[in-house]
């Protein structure tokens, strides 16, 4: 009989409490998952952001780069923790072609394993324990964990609004939210220490222009607070120039991303995050980095994160990939044409039920209120509403508790991680559904 004392009050904590609360109900949805042919009945596990729409083209091309090219020797040994000078060199050029567009040092980058290590790693050397780091809110769930768990910083989720209808004209985030939310973080006994934002948004799609960027790198720099914004879904944009949904965006906003701003001021109190999980469908590979022009940052990064490196076999791999600058434009632009297809297969069943939704500028989600349907507005209510749609269509959305939104009914949908022959099929069961509900 194992001991009731055998782990540390950390332990027992991580033993007893989930990473994410409806990881038990995808695991059961993966089980069951819908096929065409073999499973016609089965289920749609659209809550855990992963992007499967092009895999098969990177596929082949990562085979015949395993089966064309010797290993280096550099592979099987041991290489600097921040990942190794060829890989950061070509990873600063794939960036500065394809996302940042401008050019950037090898030498600003720093890799660990998977966006989560990237953000735990940098919490761990910006802030200290107590500090609270503040994120506009709806948001990632799982921030919560990578910030909180090792680093051991607090999470503030900053209401920037209401209603899904108040972010049609991008993300609402002021300066004087962030002087209140100042106030209130020291007159808890914390400091804001850390300011971090997601461009394109999860879970809203939502975007921050260059302007509203710069005013609130200002802020932060003049504040001693570190900004440091996601840009995990950086190459997945919606095409809002699509006909079918032209029309959602009267006020377009331009996406410019924040390496740029950096590059321009290059201060220490500005940084960015990027993995290539989600972009290029790759989750697994566990790849994600730091790009800074911190040099004690990078170093301490260097030495504190040699738990945290990537190995030196993924690293060859991705590099013989990304090295490949006429295959990469091929493949954004394929991936980028398959998710404005899916969205529009999504959004074009949300307007015809008359369900609002958030029009997205990018990321893998459409974020959806379905809060008319609510059994009582409350947290439990909401996850009976969550339930009640996974059990009637096979549908598993991610639930809304956890992004730090206060109003109840909110729920995201991955559009990526099923084909186009699926949505469709998931798209009918959702509409029969809600006409279900609407009308009985």
């Amino acid at each position: 009989m194992q001991s009731q004392n055998s782990l540390s009050h950390r332990g027992s904590q991580a033993a007893d409490k989930p990473m994410r609360v409806d990881l038990e109900i995808y695991n059961q949805a993966l089980e069951n998952k819908y096929d065409e042919i073999e499973n016609p009945k089965g289920t749609f596990p659209m809550n855990v952001a992963e992007n499967h729409l092009c895999w098969e083209m990177l596929r082949e091309k990562i085979q015949s780069i395993t089966k064309a090219k010797d290993i280096p020797d550099w592979v099987s040994s041991y290489g600097d923790p921040a990942g190794v000078l060829s890989f950061r060199e070509a990873a600063a050029k794939f960036l500065s072609e394809f996302l940042i567009k401008k050019e950037i040092p090898g030498d600003s980058l720093a890799f660990s394993a998977g966006a989560t290590s990237v953000i735990e790693m940098t919490s761990f050397l910006l802030a200290d324990h107590g500090d609270t780091a503040v994120i506009p809110a709806p948001s990632y769930p799982v921030y919560t964990a990578d910030i909180g768990v090792v680093p051991g910083i607090k999470r503030f989720d900053l209401q920037t609004h209401t209603e899904i209808n108040e972010l049609k004209d991008g993300i609402p985030l002021s300066i004087d939210q962030l002087e209140k939310a100042k106030k209130e973080i020291q007159a808890l006994g914390s400091r804001f220490r850390m300011l971090i934002l997601t461009s394109p948004d999860n879970p809203t799609g939502g975007i921050y222009s260059a302007s509203q960027l710069s005013l609130l790198a200002s802020w932060c720099i003049e504040n001693e607070i570190h900004l440091i914004v996601n840009e995990i879904y950086g190459l997945s944009p919606i095409d809002i120039h699509h006909p079918e949904i032209k029309s959602d965006y009267p006020n377009p906003i331009e996406f410019v991303s924040f390496g740029q701003l950096m590059a321009k001021k290059k201060n220490p109190y500005l940084h960015f995050w990027y993995s290539f999980s989600k972009d290029l469908g790759i989750s697994g590979f566990r790849v994600g980095l730091l790009h800074s022009y911190n040099e004690e940052l990078i170093n301490g990064y260097r030495n504190a994160g040699l738990s945290h490196a990537v190995s030196n076999y993924t690293q060859w791999v991705l590099q013989e990939l990304l090295e490949d600058l006429d295959f990469m434009g091929k493949y954004i632009a394929a991936n980028q044409k398959a998710l404005a297809e899916s969205y529009v297969i999504v959004v074009s069943c949300l307007k015809e039920l008359r369900i609002p939704f958030n029009p997205s500028y990018g990321s893998l989600f459409v974020w959806m209120d379905m809060s008319e349907f609510l059994p009582e507005n409350s947290d439990p209510g909401q996850d009976a509403l969550w339930l009640e749609i996974f059990e009637k269509t096979g549908i598993l959305l991610t639930p809304g508790n956890g992004f730090g939104h206060e109003k109840k009914g909110l729920f995201r949908m991955v559009i990526s991680s099923i084909g186009h022959q699926a949505l469709h099929v998931a798209m009918g069961r959702l509409k029969k559904y809600i006409l279900k509900k609407k009308y009985t």
